[in-house]
């Protein structure tokens, strides 16, 4: 049976990837339609993004999982430093999606293709990222920590979860998060209001 990190690290890249690709797909839809996106809809999905995948669940593996990697074994500390450093850009790369969501909204359609590019290319890199992640490190960490770090880790991992994983979220964060819930479409598989 995995560890609760194993599986909370598992369950937010779902959330986030589902969101992510509910981002493109909606900008599809309306570039198919020729109509422009909703502005406020698009701008509580990047503020998700950067609210809990950047700021919270980041550090929790550059802080407290890779650290514990790098004590156990030598194995992968260039992968290590690689992801550190997508964290380390991940706040950046966000900023660089919202500046150019703002451009689309206050220019419109002449900045609707710099946007969409932006953040095609913002998922793009997160996606494969999360995929390294899960490939290499998760299956390494199961390798080679002690029932002394998962526990650490597990209680460290198991705080502040991501609402999206079905956790209950901080009274803070209803709204917004029943707010994307409700408008991401059924398929891509958010799930209910929370």
């Amino acid at each position: 049976m995995p560890h609760a990190t194993v599986r909370i690290i598992r369950q937010e890249h779902a959330a986030l990837a589902a969101m992510l690709r509910s981002i493109v797909m909606l900008l599809e839809q309306h570039r198919r339609k020729g109509t422009l996106p909703d502005f406020a809809t698009l701008r509580a999905m990047l503020f998700y993004v950067d609210e809990f995948p950047e700021k919270r669940h980041h550090r929790k593996e550059t802080e407290l999982l890779f650290p514990k990697l790098r004590a156990r074994t030598p194995i992968s500390r260039e992968l290590l430093d690689r992801l550190d450093s997508d964290h380390a850009k991940g706040e950046r790369r966000i900023r660089n999606v919202e500046h150019a969501l703002l451009a689309f909204e206050m220019l419109g359609e002449p900045r609707r293709e710099e946007f969409e590019k932006t953040v095609g290319e913002y998922v793009d890199f997160y996606l494969d990222h999360m995929a390294l992640e899960e490939r290499e490190i998760l299956p390494l960490a199961e390798r080679v920590l002690t029932e002394d770090d998962w526990r650490d880790l597990d209680d460290a991992f198991s705080q502040n979860r991501d609402p999206m994983t079905g956790h209950v979220p901080d009274t803070e964060y209803n709204a917004l998060f029943t707010r994307i819930v409700n408008i991401v479409p059924a398929p891509i598989g958010l799930g209910p209001a929370l």
